[in-house]
């Protein structure tokens, strides 16, 4: 039986911890569910002007991209459509 290293260890702790439990990327067409405790929403373009927060729970209908960034309508307080961080859906 082999013995993991320290740094081997260390490596598994971060890539556990990374983001949240069940969180995952969205899907073009759908319309996911936030997982994060909140989510800015942007204007223009990522790392655009902030327009509002989409908390837990609400929703995201994704309708363009699937990079690091996706493109579509927050429902919730916002209304309105506009970029969040992908990767922190239910």
């Amino acid at each position: 039986m082999s013995k993991l290293t320290p740094l081997a260890l260390a490596t598994a702790a971060v890539l556990l911890t990374a983001a949240p439990a069940g969180a995952a990327d969205g899907t073009v067409g759908q319309r996911e569910t936030v997982c994060a405790q909140d989510l800015f929403v942007r204007v223009t373009a990522p790392h655009g002007a902030w327009m509002g927060t989409l908390y837990r729970g609400q929703t995201f209908l994704v309708e363009q991209g699937g990079g690091d960034w996706v493109y579509g309508f927050a429902y919730g307080d916002i209304n309105r459509r506009g970029w969040v961080q992908n990767g922190w859906f239910c």
